[in-house]
């Protein structure tokens, strides 16, 4: 990368992205989605007639506007009309009810909703919506009328998005970015997962998730590639795409790729036109990504590893790095510095434990409306993580665990990781989730909860890690469940199993 095209980076805004490609390549088909087809300039015209829509409502710069929707070309729309108007996108996850929808409302001061017509009646009242899609009065429909906007263009340092945190340990908290951070993480991504205009993506997993928005869809209109936008990750529709030609890159987090894995149709479909697999959002299990890899030898392997709060792109581990490293999840993107802390925050040697930190142009400037939480996550100017990685003389970064996710087993701290790792070697886990429940004895009890793909029972799976484990590091209890709760993302939701069985 020049100079001037880094400076680039840092003036620009996340609509520009559009409108450079829209210039570059305005007949090229930029998204398709169901039966609908956009070129770069149609999809850019109906970004600033949606610009100008939500101008017309009565919306100000800086305004919040929610987006509680499933995955649709109006989401991209809905949110690249946002950027545009100088308003701030607050992505919800749709899975959402109840009070952990209102806090995010609330909490974001959102002044409108973007709501598809069949999520919109859980939302708290008096919540101000606009349909998203699927109605007469839609943000869709009203690009028909709409004139394009023309006022005021934000500028790279003015918030566009608050991307709230996933609250598997503690309240999600909105982090706050601007242009100029996700425009950098744009590049990063562009660089390290060598995202081309050839490239035929499929975008399957949750728009409003930061992984597939940000590392993914936005970056691979930045460089003109023809984008697949499907309603979820479902693997009869992927493999038709790939076998027809349409489709050769996916990202998806590790319990898909288990899906996908595990489909009977699996083995047998023509499966050769996938060329790169991007995977992440959470620890890929190494057996798992072995079987894959036994499967699909020719096909290319990213890890993409990082958190809401960088934008999200953190670290890369390539297609040609895994070799003796698979469960590494890479070094540092183009525009991220990384190393790791102990508990005062000084440097630890490499191959020692300690907590991640960053600092970057990607990051976010704090949390929304959380200004003690703000100055605790940055200190000296460096971001703290919350990840508890080893780090090695070759930059390599080895994430052991979430810092709160470490068990305390008799004074021994033990990594959770490790514990799945051993337990994914066994036939019959289908997936697990290694957690400590509160113990007299030990403090903390390593309990593995598991979903099973065959007979096993707790004495045989305990049994089995201790074959590969030390004994203090097996499960002291096996808890079997027929699914493990998880976000939209793929992230196992380990706060709610340790509520769950800690009684």
């Amino acid at each position: 990368m020049t100079r001037s095209q880094a400076a680039g980076a840092a003036v620009s805004t996340v609509d520009g992205v559009l409108r450079r490609s829209a210039r570059r390549t305005p007949a090229r088909v930029a998204v398709r989605y169901g039966p609908r087809a956009w070129t770069y300039q149609e999809l850019d015209d109906a970004v600033s007639r949606a610009a100008g829509a939500l101008r017309g409502l009565g919306l100000a710069p800086g305004d919040r506007v929610g987006a509680y929707a499933h995955n649709s070309d109006a989401y991209l729309i809905g949110f690249l009309a946002c950027a545009r108007a100088g308003l701030v996108h607050v992505p919800v996850n749709q899975n959402l009810t109840g009070d952990d929808l209102a806090y995010i409302v609330h909490q974001s001061g959102s002044a409108l909703v973007l709501a598809d017509p069949d999520l919109a009646g859980r939302l708290p009242d008096g919540v101000r919506t606009l349909p998203l899609r699927d109605a007469d009065d839609s943000l869709l429909a009203r690009l028909a009328t709409a004139a394009p906007y023309d006022g005021e263009q934000p500028g790279a340092d003015d918030l566009v998005q608050l991307l709230y945190t996933s609250g598997t340990t503690a309240l999600p908290k909105g982090a706050r970015m601007t242009h100029r951070a996700l425009v950098h993480e744009y590049v990063s991504a562009i660089h390290a997962l060598d995202l081309k205009e050839t490239d035929r993506p499929v975008h399957s997993l949750p728009l409003y998730h930061s992984a597939q928005m940000h590392v993914f869809l936005l970056p691979y209109l930045a460089v003109g590639a023809m984008n697949t936008v499907l309603d979820a990750p479902d693997a009869a529709r992927i493999f038709d795409l790939v076998e027809a030609g349409e489709a050769d890159s996916l990202f998806a987090p590790p319990t898909v790729w288990i899906g996908l894995s595990q489909h009977p149709d699996f083995a047998t479909r023509d499966l050769g036109g996938l060329r790169k697999a991007y995977y992440g959002a959470s620890i890929m299990p190494v057996p798992v990504l072995e079987r894959l890899r036994e499967r699909l030898p020719a096909l290319a392997f990213y890890n993409c590893f990082g958190q809401s709060e960088i934008g999200p792109l953190a670290t890369v581990l390539g297609p040609d790095e895994h070799e003796g490293r698979m469960d590494s999840c890479g070094r540092p993107v183009l525009f991220v510095e990384a190393k790791v802390v102990d508990d005062d925050g000084k440097d630890v040697p490499d191959g020692t434990p300690g907590e991640v930190v960053y600092r970057s142009p990607q990051l976010c400037d704090g949390y929304w409306d959380k200004p003690e939480e703000s100055e605790l996550a940055f200190r000296d100017g460096w971001f703290r993580s919350g990840d508890l990685a080893v780090r090695d003389s070759e930059g390599y970064f080895t994430v052991v665990d979430r810092v709160k996710d470490v068990i305390n087993s008799g004074g021994v701290l033990v990594a959770s990781r490790q514990v799945e790792d051993a337990l994914y070697t066994h036939p019959a886990v289908a997936e697990t989730a290694v957690i400590g429940l509160p113990d007299e004895r030990w403090i903390e009890a390593v309990t593995a909860v598991v979903v099973r793909s065959g007979d096993v029972t707790e004495d045989e799976l305990v049994a089995h890690a201790r074959e590969k484990l030390a004994h203090f590091k097996a499960p002291k209890r096996v808890v079997f469940v027929d699914e493990l709760p998880r976000n939209a993302s793929g992230k196992i939701l380990k706060r709610e199993l340790r509520d769950r069985f800690a009684g």
